[in-house]
């Protein structure tokens, strides 16, 4: 499943009271890597933004007035979402919103072309209680420069959110979980097992070494992590020691 990372601004934070959506970005994420592919757009409102929003994202009417209004490009942006999972920072307040524009030129709900939405901030919370979760925050946690970032901007928020997403679902691939059996007949490697049986030689696994730029990467992400918490992270301990140390 493609999955799709998200962001809008807004005019203000209630489409119930007339607000609109100005931008939306949106990248796509393929095996882990983010792609090429993207959608952004800025939209006329038709109206001023707040104050507040304003000095958020920095989009002034002026500037808005001469770009397309939602109902123009709808239909774009629901076939670059369609069947893909929706990766949205603050997911409830984003929906709000482009369900009320899609409701506006009868096209129904954002749940009507994607196939799944998922939070970034409620799975954030889960992983860190009691901690900052505003994507700022996520990017100091996992050593993810934002400096460039002086005011919200959906494209950017969106390329921001994929490297956070990247960085806080490390490691959590299951080993097994995309083997295919077709696949394995083809290449001659036919690996027949049932996950969590006895039927499974893990031994049939080919080992594939580390390259000395994988090598280079773990380091630079530890150090990262030192970083973060001032000291020394907790991976540190389980580091193989060198022979000269051992010896």
């Amino acid at each position: 499943m493609r999955l799709i990372v998200l962001d809008t601004e807004t005019t203000g934070l209630e489409p119930a009271q007339g607000h609109r959506i100005v931008e939306i970005g949106a990248v796509e994420v393929d095996n882990r890597m983010v792609t090429d592919n993207y959608y952004h757009q800025y939209l006329n409102p038709d109206r001023d933004s707040d104050p507040e929003a304003l000095a958020v994202h920095g989009l002034t009417t002026e500037f808005l007035s001469g770009h397309p209004r939602f109902e123009e490009v709808a239909r774009d942006f629901v076939e670059f979402i369609r069947d893909g999972e929706l990766l949205i920072h603050n997911a409830a307040f984003d929906i709000k919103f482009l369900d009320a524009e899609l409701q506006r030129v009868g096209l129904g709900k954002v749940r009507d072309y994607c196939a799944k939405v998922t939070d970034s901030l409620m799975v954030a919370r889960e992983m860190h209680p009691g901690k900052r979760n505003s994507l700022d925050a996520l990017c100091d946690r996992y050593g993810i420069s934002n400096a460039h970032r002086t005011l919200h901007g959906a494209l950017l928020d969106t390329r921001l959110l994929a490297e956070v997403w990247l960085a806080m679902t490390r490691g959590q691939e299951s080993l097994l979980g995309d083997v295919d059996a077709a696949d394995n007949q083809a290449s001659g490697n036919a690996i027949q097992f049932r996950s969590g049986s006895d039927d499974f030689d893990p031994s049939r696994l080919a080992v594939l070494p580390a390259g000395a730029d994988e090598i280079q990467a773990h380091a630079d992400y530890l150090a990262a992590l030192d970083k973060a918490v001032k000291g020394e992270c907790v991976w540190r301990r389980y580091e193989p020691q060198s022979e000269a140390a051992q010896s």
